[in-house]
C-alpha cells in the first residue's frame, strides 16, 4: 500500500488510481513528515514537493534522505523556477533522490519502474552544483526510460569525463594495483583521480589523488572530482555498477581461482556473459585463453600477464590502456 503527501497538486494525486492507506495534506517541516513515516511501513510514498516547508532549500531534502529511504519516495516538483533549474535537480541526484517528475504519467512510470542512478545520469550536471544554471528541455526524460549506455557523462561544456569500474571476479584478481598502474602512466597526460569503495587498500600507495569511500559516499567522492578526465573506481563488493560510465571484470585465470569462483558462484558465468572480461596476472599463451573462452562461453577482451608495478613504463599495461581509448 502508498502513501501520500499532498499541497498545491491535491487534485492529481487525488486522480491518481492507486491504493492509498495514509494521506496528508498541508505544509510540512522536515521533521514532521520524518517524524511520521521513518517507522511507517509502505510501499512508496508520493510527496509532493509544495507540501515541504522551504523545499527551495536542499538542506532540508538532504534531512529528508538520511532518515527516510528515497528509494521508496515519488517526488513531483513543482513549476517554480528553483526546482527546474539543472543546479537543483544536480543535487537531487547527488542525495540519491532519483524518482522526480512533473506530471501524473512521470508517477505512473516509476511506481512500476524505479530509477537508478544509471537512469538520471544524463542529466546530472557535474559542474559546480552552486552554480545556478537553467535546465534544458529535459522534463521529458524524467519519466523516459534511459538506453541501456549512457555513455561518458558531460560537464556541460563538451568535456567527456570517463568514471571507470573494476571489479574483481576471482579472489585478490589485481584491480587496486591495475588501477594505480594506469593512473601512474597517464599521469601528464591526463587529469586522472581513483576511489576505492569500502577498503583503504589505496592509502598504502601513497598518492593524494586516491581516495577511499564508503558506500555511502562514493558518489559524493565522485562529484568532488567532476573536473577530472577519467576517475577509476576500485569497485570490490560494491553491487551498484551504474554509477560508472563502464565496467571492466577481472579474472585471474589459475586453476585454483577459477575453482574457487566456481564453487562459491555455480551461477557466475551466466552472469559474466557479455561483460567486459580481462585476465590478469595471467600466463596462459593465445591457444590457451581460446580455449578458456570456449569452456566458459566468456569473450575475453584483454588479457594481462603478471607484472612489475614498480616500473615505470610497463607494456602490457600502455596496450590495455590503449585497447579500451585511454
Amino acid at each position: 500500500m502508498n502513501v501520500m503527501v499532498y499541497n498545491k497538486y491535491k487534485e492529481l494525486l487525488m486522480g491518481l488510481n492507486i491504493e492509498v492507506m495514509k494521506s496528508l495534506e498541508g505544509v510540512y517541516n522536515v521533521d514532521e513528515i520524518i517524524d511520521t513515516f521513518a517507522n511507517f511501513y509502505y510501499d512508496k510514498m508520493i510527496l509532493d514537493i509544495t507540501a515541504i516547508r522551504d523545499y527551495q532549500n536542499t538542506d532540508n531534502l538532504q534531512k529528508l534522505a538520511m532518515n527516510i529511504n528515497m528509494e521508496n519516495v515519488i517526488l513531483l516538483l513543482d513549476d517554480s523556477p528553483e526546482t527546474e533549474s539543472k543546479s537543483y535537480l544536480s543535487k537531487l541526484i547527488s542525495l540519491g533522490i532519483y524518482n522526480f517528475t512533473k506530471n501524473a504519467e512521470g508517477i505512473n512510470y516509476l511506481l512500476v519502474h524505479p530509477h537508478t542512478y544509471r537512469d538520471v545520469v544524463n542529466i546530472h550536471s557535474l559542474q559546480d552544483l552552486n552554480q545556478g544554471q537553467e535546465a534544458p528541455q529535459q522534463q521529458t526524460t524524467i519519466v523516459e526510460h534511459y538506453v541501456s549506455d549512457p555513455g561518458p557523462i558531460s560537464d556541460g561544456g563538451g568535456r567527456k569525463l570517463r568514471i571507470i569500474g573494476f571489479k574483481n571476479v576471482t579472489s585478490h584478481a589485481g584491480s587496486t594495483s591495475l588501477i594505480y598502474m594506469l593512473k601512474k602512466m597517464l599521469n601528464g597526460y591526463r587529469n586522472v583521480s581513483a576511489v576505492e569503495v569500502d577498503k583503504v587498500d589505496f592509502l598504502y600507495f601513497n598518492d593524494k589523488d586516491m581516495v577511499s569511500a564508503n558506500a555511502t559516499d562514493l558518489l559524493k567522492e565522485i562529484m568532488k572530482r567532476n573536473a577530472c578526465d577519467i576517475i577509476f573506481v576500485d569497485l570490490n563488493s560494491y553491487e551498484d555498477v551504474d554509477i560508472c560510465t563502464e565496467v571492466y571484470y577481472l579474472i585471474e585465470p589459475s586453476t585454483i581461482m577459477i575453482n574457487r569462483m566456481m564453487k562459491k558462484n555455480k551461477g557466475i558465468l551466466e552472469k559474466l556473459k557479455d561483460k567486459k572480461i580481462i585476465l590478469n596476472k595471467c600466463s596462459l599463451g593465445s591457444e590457451d585463453i581460446a580455449t578458456f573462452e570456449y569452456e566458459t562461453k566468456l569473450s575475453v577482451l584483454f588479457s594481462i600477464p603478471p607484472v612489475d608495478d614498480r616500473q615505470e613504463n610497463i607494456d602490457p599495461i600502455k596496450k590495455f590502456a590503449n585497447k579500451i581509448n585511454l
